[in-house]
């Protein structure tokens, strides 16, 4: 289908791209990579008058070095962060997961931002961001404001944003030296998947000395499986310790039904999956 005619604006700096969003309100849309709004806008389910396009605003782009974090700007691509060495380096989990983000079409033109800003609880960014207690910069008419990991995910497809404000980055605390694996079940191949987990790790002498789990589509939004992470943290990394870890995963969650599979099934599948993705981060040690 065509999408209803609307009318366009691709501001070139963060502040021109606030200005249109309070002159045009509830009328207008942003748009990051478009692999989102796109869609939804070809079927008609929603039809702005205004189009904000934030793909010329160049220092939304990129990954930097903070100090103790890194900053990967909101309009930096899927395919730049997988790739990119800083990234690798500090965030492995995240690395990792956004390189399973649907194919290659969708990871060179979507974003690291507008997929976290969209909030879908099967997206697969959310989980390892609130895993690595990632911090979500937002600007907005009153100035910048920072929103830790746990309090921007707020709902199903809901966030911290509010609809005068824009995601201008992300900060990742920098977890060097922690091994990582994204595990994710699929039922056909890069489809949403029906839950993931992500799991990265500190091991020094055999012992795990630091853990972090984050469930993908376990709940309406991103979470953290912290009975599996206090139960592998001072414990020598063995089969035995994992699996007993892994058992707990579904502790507190609760995951959606639907034609992939219902809550029940959803409560197995993510301990299956949350064990094989601390294996497989142990075995990067």
């Amino acid at each position: 289908m065509i999408p209803a005619s609307f009318d366009y604006v691709a501001p070139t700096t963060v502040e021109e791209a606030l200005a249109a969003l309070a002159q045009y309100g509830d009328e207008a849309k942003v748009i990051a990579g478009g692999q989102s709004l796109l869609p939804v806008m070809r079927m008609r389910l929603n039809a702005p008058e205004w189009v904000i396009d934030l793909g010329r605003i160049a220092s939304l782009r990129g990954v930097r070095d903070e100090g103790d974090s890194i900053l990967v700007g909101a309009m930096t691509r899927h395919c730049d962060v997988a790739a990119d060495p800083l990234v690798a380096e500090h965030a492995a989990l995240v690395a990792r997961a956004t390189a399973t983000v649907a194919d290659e079409q969708v990871r060179h033109r979507g974003t690291f931002g507008g997929a976290l800003a969209h909030a879908d609880p099967a997206g697969d960014l959310g989980a390892p961001a609130l895993a690595l207690d990632a911090e979500f910069v937002i600007a907005g008419p009153a100035g910048e404001r920072v929103v830790p990991g746990a309090e921007f995910f707020q709902g199903l497809f809901e966030t911290a944003v509010s609809e005068d404000e824009l995601l201008t980055g992300v900060r990742l605390p920098k977890h060097t030296g922690w091994t990582a694996h994204y595990e994710k079940f699929v039922r056909v191949a890069h489809q949403w998947p029906i839950c993931a987990v992500g799991a990265t790790l500190r091991v020094s002498g055999g012992v795990i000395e630091g853990a972090a789990i984050g469930l993908t589509n376990m709940g309406a939004t991103p979470l953290r499986a912290a009975g599996v992470e206090a139960a592998l943290v001072g414990q020598q990394a063995t089969e035995e310790v994992v699996r007993s870890a892994a058992a707990l995963a579904a502790d507190g969650a609760e995951p959606p039904s639907d034609l992939n599979g219902d809550a029940d099934y959803r409560r197995h599948l993510v301990t299956v999956l949350t064990r094989r993705a601390i294996t497989k981060a142990l075995g990067r040690v």
